[in-house]
């Protein structure tokens, strides 16, 4: 085994690439969109060194043209759950044992994978299956992975070196096991990103993980499987499986082995989770590692004294880049009377002004939303603020999804503070405003806080900074990621950690050591260097 205390490269943030007219990027990522939209894959299971392939097929569709197919995923039994279980175990010692630098090194590597040959590939299977702008598809799929991949090397390396203090006589040691048992990685469908760190975080850190990606994703997560492939990952330490998710859940969380749980997804799904978990709680071998990410009702509130533009720009894009289907996205925001008449006027002029398509065209800020089950909720709720007499649409109002699950950005304007758009995640381009009485933003404050169960992001605009502390008080409980005149979303990994309390998730901060911690179970070793052989103290001399 080599010997030394090394020292791994210095993580930098990845840079974005402007995908500017006739540049080399725009280029190579509109030859991969079509190439991978002409052609259909199929995606099997990866289990141990197998790739299982069933029979039993579902179509992946693009979400802005539903009819087209892309390729097709095999779903999994629950035998092939059970079998990617037995393949994490199996996988466990022999990766555990593996020299922390030799783990390091293959996540090293698959980061420069993305940042090189699979960029074009992972930002358009983003493109093709989420319906990402390329803006979205570059800073989640490119430099958000890329980001995890580095950064979470680096913080790895920083908890390895956090150690007990020692003296002359004794040598304190932290060792950070890996956790006993396998881990269940869960995704979502909305970052590609996020699919990607879930079992690579769990796993750098010596674990080995059954990944279950959104039924949604399995284009892209077949690219992330392929770069983990050529990163040089061993087989059976990231088994993606595909299949029910109720089955696979109930398969996993039965298992008494279980270790831990990173998810990202619903709320009620993540309840769903614990509650297995807990009934389930005298068969495990110790008490799993629970840690999720989960639903938001994220807030603008804008002083008196705000620049209108500004807030009108963080409402613009903090509530319609990538159709409000980002967990930070901006949903409900509160602004005061004096500041309404102007920031109406450039809001609408600001959604009037998107273009919606296929994310093929460049020219579009928006695109469809994910699923005509989204659709169908989104198109519900937009339909019953048109009848509401409490509620106005100001902008937008329109859906269609003939050929794409498209729906406009939507502004409703509302008299009621809890009117149902206020409070209910809805994960979509929908932006719903309440506008209060100037004298009254401490009032307005509480409401912020008490109007949703959910903690996720916020924002603050104004000029005033005694209004800025107040509210930096005020709602230091309402958001885990709180911002200052800004939007609340783009959240950069080694910049502003991730996550949220309440019913927003275990805030455990992805994109931090902190998470990292939570995939590994320290063991203090002492070593004496004079043993004593007599047990009486000095005091007994008497």
């Amino acid at each position: 085994m080599l010997k030394g205390f090394f020292n791994v490269p210095k993580a930098v943030n990845e840079p974005v690439k402007s995908y500017a007219p006739n540049s080399p990027e725009k280029k190579a990522v509109l030859e991969a969109y079509k190439k991978m939209w002409n052609e259909k894959i199929e995606v099997p299971s990866y289990i141990g060194s197998e790739q299982i392939r069933t029979g039993n097929t579902v179509n992946m569709t693009a979400p802005h043209d539903h009819k087209h197919v892309v390729g097709t995923y095999h779903l999994a039994e629950k035998k092939h759950i059970e079998q990617a279980i037995t393949a994490a175990l199996d996988a466990k010692e022999n990766w555990a044992n593996l020299a922390w630098e030799q783990r390091a090194a293959i996540f090293l590597k698959a980061a420069e994978l993305v940042a090189g040959p699979y960029r074009a590939r992972i930002n358009a299977a983003t493109m093709i299956a989420q319906s990402k702008t390329i803006y979205q598809a570059e800073i989640d799929a490119s430099c958000e992975y890329i980001d995890f991949l580095r950064f979470n090397v680096e913080f790895m390396t920083q908890i390895y070196a956090d150690q007990p203090k020692s003296d002359s006589s004794v040598w304190n040691r932290l060792e950070y096991r890996p956790l006993e048992g396998f881990v269940y990685a869960i995704t979502p469908f909305n970052f590609t990103a996020i699919a990607g760190n879930l079992p690579a975080s769990a796993a750098l850190m010596g674990n080995t993980v059954v990944w279950k990606p959104a039924a949604t994703q399995v284009f892209s997560a077949e690219i992330l499987m392929q770069i983990f492939k050529e990163a040089g990952l061993p087989d059976g330490v990231i088994n993606m499986v595909l299949g029910d998710s109720e089955m696979v859940s109930e398969v996993v969380l039965s298992n008494p082995n279980l270790a831990g749980v990173h998810f990202t997804g619903s709320t009620g799904v993540f309840n769903s989770i614990w509650g297995k978990i807990g009934t389930n709680i005298g068969n495990y071998k110790t008490y799993p590692r629970i840690v999720g990410e989960t639903g938001g009702k994220d807030f603008i509130v804008a002083h008196p004294t705000a620049n209108v533009k500004q807030v009108v720009t963080g409402i613009s894009r903090g509530a319609f880049e990538f159709q409000g289907q980002k967990c930070s996205a901006a949903s409900r925001a509160y602004l005061p009377q004096s500041m309404w008449a102007e920031a109406k006027d450039l809001l609408i002029k600001d959604v009037k002004s998107m273009k919606m398509g296929s994310p093929e065209d460049f020219g579009n800020f928006v695109t469809a939303v994910i699923s005509e089950k989204s659709f169908d909720k989104l198109a519900k709720f937009i339909d019953q603020a048109k009848a509401d007499k409490d509620a106005e649409i100001i902008v937008g109002g329109g859906y269609d999804k003939s050929k794409g699950y498209f729906i406009e950005p939507t502004v409703i304007v509302t008299t009621n503070p809890k009117y149902a758009t206020m409070e209910t995640e809805l994960f979509g381009p929908v932006m719903t405003i309440y506008v209060y009485e100037d004298a009254k933003w401490a009032e307005t404050l509480k409401l912020v806080d008490e109007t949703s169960p959910y903690a996720l992001t916020g924002a603050v605009f104004s000029g005033d900074r005694y209004a800025i502390a107040e509210a930096t008080e005020a709602l230091k409980n309402a958001a885990g990621n709180f911002y200052i005149n800004d939007k609340p979303t783009g959240a950069v990994v080694g910049m502003q950690p991730f996550g949220g309390a309440r019913a927003s998730g275990t805030n455990d901060k992805a994109g931090s050591a902190l998470n990292l911690l939570r995939w590994a179970s320290p063991r203090t070793i002492k070593e004496t260097f004079v043993t004593p052989e007599d047990y009486r103290y000095p005091f007994l001399g008497e």
